[in-house]
């Protein structure tokens, strides 16, 4: 779409520009100094070209170069085509080409992002008509039309842009609006694997807890434990598990290890890879600790991911001596 609007402004600006110089060509008087009238066209025809197509492929702005070339040849261009003429006939249709040709050339640079130099080849343009025609003059043979043209190539411009912008905010608006939908439609594939894992943990347990109206072995009070035990952690720290996780809480609250799994994102902003380094050294420190009661704890601090707590079976939350371990897995994977 970009590219056609281009295409499109460029066919149309080659046009008016050719067009204006079979103005001047087309002269019904013949000039006193032809060459110089010629030399003027074929200048305003280079100067233009260039303006248009000169790295417009690249880019839209116009090259500093072009633009100052484009303010000397708008001094130039009327002097040369205004002494070409004799001073009678200065005011013919013909004779006053370079006004609409310049007012072209200002709209390509205000097209081209370059608005100061398009107000300077106005100014240029305005000085040189006063001069040789007379302000008035010069309004009224087509000055009033030129400085219109590029005041509405201004305003499109401006219009376009702000366009563009909006375009591209939509565009990051709807990007993020189909990341957060994924986001979601994970979190419900997660939720929905919960469910049917707490459905496989608990129902056996629950459907032998029916048949015998509550009475249970000591077996299946144990089992009923760690079911229940396994819920919580899957509920409070999902991120945290995998089969080595699980079954080094599992081996550890048979044993009689009270274990109790919290995570407050700890590892929302960590990659998979080193999600998986972490619950392998997570698990490594399960197997080998031998405290009464384990603390497993993901926290948002910005180096610490994980934090596992070993306390003894007499031991309160403030006394310092009772804690048998304590362990830190960081967030960044240690160096060798």
């Amino acid at each position: 779409m970009n590219r056609t609007v281009r295409s499109v402004a460029t066919s149309l600006a080659i046009g008016f520009a050719m067009y204006f110089a079979a103005r001047g060509i087309w002269w019904i008087e013949q000039p006193t100094a032809p060459l110089l009238m010629v030399a003027a066209i074929a200048l305003f025809l280079v100067v233009v070209n260039v303006a248009i197509l000169w790295g417009s492929a690249v880019e839209v702005r116009m090259p500093l170069w072009v633009a100052l070339v484009s303010v000397v040849s708008s001094v130039v261009i009327p002097s040369l085509a205004t002494h070409s003429l004799d001073p009678l006939i200065r005011t013919a249709p013909f004779a006053t080409w370079y006004i609409g040709g310049l007012g072209l050339l200002g709209v390509v640079c205000m097209v081209r992002r370059r608005p100061i130099i398009a107000v300077l080849v106005l100014l240029a343009l305005t000085a040189s008509s006063s001069i040789h025609l007379g302000l008035l003059v010069a309004l009224s043979l087509g000055l009033v039309g030129s400085i219109m043209w590029v005041a509405v190539a201004w305003l499109l411009v401006l219009f376009w842009d702000r366009a563009v912008r909006d375009t591209e905010r939509l565009a990051d608006i709807q990007q993020a609006v189909s990341a957060w939908h994924a986001t979601q439609q994970v979190r419900q594939r997660e939720r929905r694997l919960r469910t049917q894992f707490a459905l496989a943990v608990a129902g056996p347990v629950l459907s032998r807890t029916v048949a015998t109206h509550g009475v249970l072995d000591d077996a299946e009070r144990l089992e009923a434990r760690l079911a229940e035990g396994r819920l919580r952690d899957e509920l409070r720290g999902a991120d945290l598990l995998n089969d080595a996780v699980r079954d080094a809480i599992a081996d550890a609250r048979r044993a009689g290890v009270v274990v109790t799994v919290f995570d407050e994102g700890g590892l929302d902003d960590i990659g998979e890879e080193r999600r998986a380094e972490i619950r392998d050294e997570l698990a490594e420190v399960l197997r080998g600790a031998h405290a009464d009661r384990l603390i497993i704890r993901a926290s948002s601090d910005p180096r610490i991911a994980v934090t596992v707590v070993g306390r003894a079976a007499s031991g309160s939350s403030r006394d310092d001596d009772a804690v048998d371990l304590w362990h830190e897995i960081p967030r960044d994977a240690r160096r060798p």
